[in-house]
Order: C-alpha cells, then sequence, then structure tokens
C-alpha cells in the first residue's frame, strides 16, 4: 500500500490508497484478463517507466491485491496474478471502463490498443441479453474472439472458428454509439466483416457506448 494517506475513515478513501495509485488500475486492469510476466505487463504499458512498474507492483503485493509464483519447469519465470481480493475489483474496473468508453473519441496521436484492452472493452461494454452468437475482432495484427450466450459472456485471445469476423481499421467507436450503422460503417471502409450489416448492427447492440448526459 502506499505510504500517501487521505485522512479519512471512508472506503472510498481507502480503495484508492490501495489502488488508486498511478497506473496501479492498468495493471490491475491487465492481471483480470490473465497472469503476466513483468515483461508482458511492461509491453501492455509501453510509457510506464520502469521503476514506476516494479513500485506499483510492490505496492499492489502489499495491499494483498497481487501474488508472484514461479512457473513450473523450464521455464520458472516470475508471474503476477491477482489475488482473490485483487479480483474483486472486477466490476469496479469494468465499470469505470464502461464510463470511460462515453469520452474515448478519437485515437489520438501516441495512443495504443492492445489484445488486454480489447478483452477488456468487450467485456465492460456487454449488454446482457438473448442473443447467441460468436464474433472475432481483428484491430491490426490484434484478434481477439467473443462468444455470446445470452447474459453470459466470455471473451479470450486468438481467432474462433466458425464466428462472425469484424475487422476495424480505425476505433469503432461511431458503431458502438450508434452514430452510424452497421451498413454505413461498411459504407466508409470503417470496418469490413465475414458477415452482413445486420451482423455488425448486432455486434453494436451487444456492445453499446453510452453517450454522456
Amino acid at each position: 500500500m502506499t505510504t500517501k494517506t487521505y485522512g479519512q475513515y471512508c472506503g472510498v478513501a481507502r480503495a484508492l490508497e490501495l489502488a488508486g495509485e498511478r497506473w496501479a488500475l492498468l495493471v490491475i486492469r491487465d492481471l483480470l484478463v490473465g497472469p503476466k510476466r513483468y515483461t508482458d505487463l511492461r509491453a501492455g504499458l509501453p510509457k510506464i517507466p520502469t521503476n514506476v512498474l516494479a513500485t506499483r507492483l510492490k505496492e499492489l503485493e502489499q495491499a494483498g491485491l497481487v501474488a508472484r509464483r514461479v512457473e513450473p519447469r523450464p521455464s520458472r519465470a516470475i508471474v503476477y496474478e491477482l489475488t482473490a481480493y485483487g479480483a474483486d475489483l472486477e466490476d469496479v474496473v469494468l465499470a469505470l471502463g464502461r464510463w470511460g468508453a462515453r469520452s474515448l473519441g478519437e485515437l489520438r496521436p501516441g495512443e495504443i490498443v492492445t489484445t488486454d484492452i480489447l478483452v477488456m472493452a468487450l467485456r465492460s461494454t456487454f449488454l446482457p441479453g438473448k442473443a447467441k452468437a460468436k464474433y472475432e475482432l481483428r484491430f491490426g495484427e490484434l484478434v481477439i474472439h467473443a462468444i455470446v450466450d445470452g447474459e453470459e459472456l466470455t471473451v479470450d485471445l486468438g481467432p474462433l472458428e466458425k464466428a462472425v469476423v469484424v475487422e476495424a481499421f480505425a476505433p469503432i467507436a461511431p458503431l458502438l454509439t450508434r452514430t452510424i450503422d452497421g451498413a454505413e460503417a461498411l459504407r466508409s471502409g470503417l470496418m469490413k466483416t465475414s458477415g452482413t450489416a445486420k451482423d455488425l448492427d448486432r455486434f453494436a447492440a451487444t456492445f453499446p457506448i453510452g453517450t454522456p448526459t
């Protein structure tokens, strides 16, 4: 835990003391996708100074949110993973992602997208319903897939057989905010799909981004 305190006997204040330091929630975001080595975390957060990453990991360990383990032979690499206490932050991170997505706008210079970001984006915007579908989302060299089964969502890395392929050539917020529909997304060259414009509309309805009120 950071030595900085707010002097407040308050759950919000305590949560910020535990996980509110700069970069901490992004480390937790990536670990919510799965355990990672230090180099994996560094690759997913290229702008974080190495000493800051090391400090955040140490603080999160001391707070009981992250644990280290050694992989079996022959790797023997040190892997960081969330504890059960740390994993309890999932709903918080997803809610923040859902709220923040409303203000994403265009991709800004220097900003990157990773597979972990894509996975968490789908998990945070998922709207449970009755739909059943399989999607393979491609963004440049990044590939993830999603299996929608009514109220349940499974998102993972890599391609998926017999899935509707959704390939994006720029951030797809205009589709997910319903600024454009699937047909316009195809006409404009924003996306292409192995399915139809209606498949893109169903995708947008399943992973909607709200607009600020």
